[in-house]
């Protein structure tokens, strides 16, 4: 776990990558969340809603965000043949930090270490107010999805099924 002054350094540049941006968005803080309905909950909008953003290994040092709605999970054959590769795997949280500067579970394209590319499942473009990771545990940004699509430069396509409840 992060101390409160590393948490905050990084919820401070999720903040700055956001207003960089040009992105209207507004911030939730709230408590720690045991499910994605309590943090849809406190965040004020469906869960498919919420997007998690995940970090991907296409090669050595070749990494890309891929933004997937709290309902859904990564249909890896989509987002192999999206990016025409035939492997693709997720870092360990040691290196998904590394990469982003972000711990696993507060990781957003904004403020990122590096900008790495991001795919946005066809879902997140229309859905309307999406919230997305601010940089710190319990810490959100709700923006709008065609808008947090055009600022991320995102590519978009159907690379998600539904979440599997096993």
């Amino acid at each position: 776990m992060t101390s409160p002054t590393e948490v905050s350094r990084t919820e401070q540049r999720a903040l700055a990558g956001l207003q960089a941006s040009g992105i209207a968005f507004e911030v939730t803080r709230h408590g720690p969340v045991r499910s994605l309905a309590e943090a849809a909950a406190a965040r004020g909008v469906d869960p498919a809603r919420v997007l998690k953003t995940i970090v991907v290994r296409r090669g050595d040092d070749d990494f890309l965000f891929v933004l997937v709605p709290g309902d859904r999970q990564i249909s890896w054959p989509r987002l192999r043949a999206l990016l025409g590769v035939s492997r693709l795997s997720l870092p360990n949280k040691e290196v998904a930090r590394e990469v982003t500067g972000y711990e696993r579970g507060t990781i957003t394209p904004f403020g990122s270490l590096r900008a790495w590319p991001v795919v946005a499942d066809a879902r997140v473009a229309g859905a309307g107010r999406v919230s997305i990771g601010a940089g710190g545990h319990g810490v959100a940004a709700t923006v709008d999805g065609d808008e947090l699509v055009r600022v991320l430069d995102a590519q978009v396509a159907d690379v998600t099924d539904e979440a599997s409840t096993s």
